[in-house]
């Protein structure tokens, strides 16, 4: 009998064994499954299409157009959306790509002249009826502006001789500059300082700082020849010419020398013709002070003639500031008259200016002409 029990408890124990290894492999199988069902499912989801998102706001560009003028694109919300707010963003005029502008000459000439009578005094106040301008034999088809201008901005440039023959007198050139640049500058003007004998000496560029320019006066030096034609040439060719400004401007040359030139390669009518091509008044302070006029003297006064300048002619060296004085004088008390000149042709070609009063009394002194702009090719 203790036989027969024992092997009952191992049947027993085996039967029980084989519960718990079904029971183990179904749970092992029932496993299985579920990961074998959550593979599947993670790889239907990385092959499934994903699900459509909500349309976000389209921008729609309407194209622009260039006829007659190129207009910025104009930006709407798409219409199956409501309207939002967008954030600004540059336009093509913000960030220069505009569409091409073209350039067209006005063909308008700024003329400023001064007016006095036969004792030299300004004579200010006067209208339009007063004057009569040809402008290459013909009046100017239509007038814009008749105004006194006191208050031109100035661009005015120093040219002192500092050849050998004005040694002596140099010193009298120098503290004259000074004075003037002192009282003649205002806020919006600016000068140049230069010397000039065999070549030229370009002591300080155009500032307006009084300080810079007075420095500019004091380190220059005499010694040399005289090579004044040049020096005038190249000084409006580079100096002058060169200029660009937006508005009306009085551009004008004080050149303080005895007019003697022995070293130039340009011609007197070279340097006239730079002088009005660059649209520059020339104003004169000879410092030849023997009893007679000279040769240099004849010269310096046909320069500035022939640029709407004035000629100084001091007795004394010690009076060369009075020269400086009287250009100060003459700088505030101008007249502007802007025009458009009739049959006027962009061909480079030099216009005469003939401009008188119509009173006898008064003496009008201005450009004898100007050059043409040429045509763009």
């Amino acid at each position: 009998m203790r036989r027969l029990g024992r092997i009952v408890s191992v049947i027993e124990l085996f039967s029980t064994s084989r519960m718990v290894v079904r029971r183990t492999a179904e749970i092992l199988a029932a496993s299985l499954l579920m990961v074998s069902f959550s593979a599947v499912a993670l790889a239907q989801a990385q092959t499934a299409p994903a699900p459509a998102a909500q349309p976000a706001p389209t921008q729609v560009q309407v194209p622009a157009v260039q006829t007659p003028a190129a207009k910025t694109p104009v930006t709407q919300a798409s219409p199956t959306q409501p309207p939002a707010a967008q954030p600004q963003t540059p336009t093509a005029t913000d960030q220069g790509a505009q569409a091409p502008t073209i350039k067209v000459q006005a063909n308008e000439v700024d003329l400023v002249f001064t007016v006095t009578d036969s004792k030299g005094h300004f004579i200010t106040g006067l209208n339009q009826s007063k004057f009569s301008l040809l402008d290459n034999g013909r009046p100017p088809e239509q007038v814009f502006h008749f105004v006194q201008q006191t208050d031109l901005p100035l661009r005015v440039g120093i040219m002192l001789d500092t050849s050998s023959s004005i040694r002596g007198r140099f010193q009298f050139e120098q503290d004259s500059a000074i004075s003037f640049l002192l009282q003649v500058l205002h806020r919006n003007d600016r000068a140049f300082v230069e010397g000039f004998d065999v070549q030229n000496d370009l002591a300080q560029g155009f500032t307006s700082n009084i300080a810079l320019l007075n420095e500019g006066v004091k380190k220059l030096r005499p010694g040399g020849g005289t090579a004044m034609f040049d020096a005038l040439y190249s000084t409006c060719k580079d100096q002058m010419l060169t200029l660009k400004e937006t508005g009306a401007v009085r551009k004008a040359i004080i050149l303080v020398s005895d007019g003697d030139d022995n070293y130039s390669h340009a011609l007197e009518s070279d340097a006239i013709k730079e002088c009005q091509r660059a649209e520059t008044i020339v104003y004169t302070i000879s410092t030849n002070v023997s009893p007679s006029k000279d040769k240099g003297d004849d010269v310096l006064q046909a320069i500035a003639e022939a640029t709407g300048g004035r000629a100084f002619f001091p007795t004394r060296i010690e009076d060369v500031a009075a020269g400086f004085a009287g250009i100060e004088e003459e700088l505030r008390s101008q007249y502007l008259l802007d025009y458009r000149p009739a049959d006027f042709k962009q061909d480079g070609a030099f216009r005469t200016i003939y401009l008188r009063a119509n009173d006898g009394r008064y003496h009008v002194r201005t450009h004898t002409g100007y050059f043409a702009p040429k045509a763009a090719e």
